[in-house]
């Protein structure tokens, strides 16, 4: 009995477990729509006579503006900042407080609980909300952020655009990936 086809298959089946565990975090990580889209999804309605509590969009809403500011703390440790480029992260943070109050503001228009699963149109609307929340935003933070990235030193900005956590991004000074477009950036 010959162990070559044995062995053969041992490494076919090696290679392809070794394939799955390599892709399956990045299948996990999902897309860069998570963000925007998370909003849009609710989970199913609790089974009657359960004492489980409704989805909060806007707690869900406030919990990312939360984040954000977490994630703008991280970035201004990370960065090291000098005495010379406060003035341009100060302008910056300014920009992302005004573009949170505002994204707060929209936070409060969403419901407080829902029991039972929106319909796919009041989804789509809630979405729709989300992102033009998610553009007020940027449009507020660009220009400072802009004008932050110019002081930066060479090193600084390469520590911007490595990519670092558990999605593959650190967050970036917005909240979202830094170094790849996409609606999860920005502060809320």
């Amino acid at each position: 009995m010959s162990l070559r086809p044995l062995l053969l298959g041992a490494s076919a089946a090696f290679v392809l477990a070794a394939g799955v565990a390599f892709s399956a975090p990045a299948l996990a990580a999902g897309s860069d729509f998570d963000d925007v889209l998370e909003l849009a999804q609710t989970p199913p309605p609790p089974s009657p006579g359960t004492d489980r509590q409704g989805f909060s969009p806007r707690a869900t809403c406030l919990d990312r503006v939360a984040r954000r500011l977490g994630n703008r703390t991280y970035l201004k440790a990370k960065l090291d900042l000098k005495p010379e480029q406060m003035g341009a992260w100060n302008a910056f943070e300014k920009a992302s407080d005004d573009a949170s109050a505002k994204t707060k503001a929209y936070c409060a228009t969403l419901p407080a609980e829902l029991k039972e699963r929106p319909t796919y149109i009041e989804r789509l609307t809630m979405e729709e909300g989300a992102m033009k929340a998610r553009i007020a935003s940027i449009e507020t933070v660009k220009p400072s952020l802009v004008a932050l990235l110019e002081v930066l030193t060479p090193d600084q900005k390469a520590s911007l655009d490595r990519p670092s956590g558990p999605r593959g991004s650190m967050g970036g000074p917005m909240g979202g990936q830094m170094g790849r477009p996409g609606p999860g950036a920005g502060p809320r």
